[in-house]
């Protein structure tokens, strides 16, 4: 039987969301959080108030605050290293804060959280063939690996945040897909705020897609990352079961690989690893001549498909899993195709039109 818990705390967060966007709005301008395209990365051509992400915690918080089933030490910790995220965001929104600061404030959030044991245990045994342990336990590794993985989803999320309603439609994917593991896992607490995340991300959407009226800003993209990131770990990573230090990972594997990639670009062109370019994904799918709607929607359907590949590992095992890695493969294979549909009705008329000149020359001789 579903728990109602987990349904009400959904559309809590969704109703209340949707409520006071239209106060976050007039609240961005009225302390101009504003988005002015001044360069080439921008997609879009006008003024958009940032800090739409407030409007997020909000429903998100009201929501774990009315259903959620126990609110623990662990949770508090938590909820204040999200609020002092949050903090971080509207500072940044409003006065473009310095890479360093930014950084400062992400690194007390999990700080915090850390402090009150909230901690990566164990990871999985990349050697394990049925001898031996399936897990590695990391004894006081476990503090540096949970506070690596909370700044990198943390700022994954933001990365990706670069087209109208893209890192809003993934987080809400992968908190429905984390809340489904949860509730697999029988933590219905954990759950009830996954679905209050996604909650949140769906009520905000209306406002956020293209074109968008209002941006998650730093506020919204970095909250989305810590909280997805911290979450996971109080409920994934606390199983012993194999498969759930995985499941996490692909979940969220869009980001990551994103975040993993400017990395390593950055560094290839001896940039600093927070410095902004324009060599995301969706920035290469918009250059190669997608719209802002159709790199959304493949990015997102992509995400989507990371997730159900996630969910069928976490409860059917590796074999059946394959089936979805096959149908992955050929998403990204219709990807390449779908772009020479687009441009393939374009080359047969200018063919068309050479065969014609063609013709009309040895005509004339």
């Amino acid at each position: 039987m579903i728990d109602l818990n987990i349904v009400f705390g959904f559309a809590l967060a969704y109703l209340f969301t949707f409520a006071i966007v239209p106060i976050i709005r007039v609240l961005a301008y009225k302390i101009d959080a504003v988005d002015v395209p001044r360069d080439k990365r921008r997609m879009h051509k006008r003024p958009i108030p940032r800090m739409g992400g407030l409007a997020i915690f909000f429903g998100f918080l009201l929501s774990v605050i009315c259903f959620s089933k126990a609110i623990d030490e662990k949770i508090l910790a938590i909820l204040a290293g999200s609020l002092i995220i949050v903090i971080t965001g509207i500072l940044d929104d409003k006065y473009q804060l310095k890479p360093i600061v930014k950084l400062a404030g992400q690194v007390l959030a999990a700080v915090i959280v850390i402090a009150f044991d909230v901690k990566i245990e164990f990871l999985t045994n990349p050697f394990y063939f049925g001898v031996g342990k399936s897990t590695i336990d990391l004894h006081y590794l476990a503090y540096p690996v949970t506070f690596v993985w909370i700044l990198v989803m943390t700022n994954a999320v933001n990365l990706i945040d670069g087209l109208d309603g893209l890192a809003t439609s993934i987080s809400a994917i992968s908190a429905l897909a984390l809340a489904f593991i949860a509730i697999v896992m029988e933590n219905p607490n954990i759950a009830i705020m996954f679905v209050a995340v996604a909650g949140a991300c769906f009520g905000f959407l209306p406002y956020n897609h293209h074109p968008a009226k209002i941006f998650l800003g730093d506020t919204g993209a970095l909250f989305l990352g810590f909280i997805l990131a911290t979450l996971s770990v109080e409920g994934m990573f606390k199983s012993f079961g194999i498969l759930t230090y995985i499941v996490p990972v692909i979940i969220l594997g869009l980001p990551i690989f994103d975040t993993s990639f400017a990395i390593i670009r950055r560094l290839c062109k001896g940039q600093g690893i927070m410095t902004a370019d324009r060599g995301h994904l969706h920035h290469r799918l918009i250059d190669k001549g997608f719209s802002h709607r159709e790199t959304v929607t493949m990015l997102t359907t992509a995400s989507a498909m990371l997730s159900i590949t996630a969910i069928v590992l976490a409860t059917r095992g590796v074999n059946r899993t394959l089936a979805l890695v096959i149908a992955l493969v050929g998403f990204l294979f219709g990807l390449k195709y779908y772009y020479k549909d687009k441009n393939i009705d374009k080359e047969y008329l200018q063919h068309l039109e050479e065969i014609s000149d063609e013709s009309e020359e040895n005509t004339n001789e």
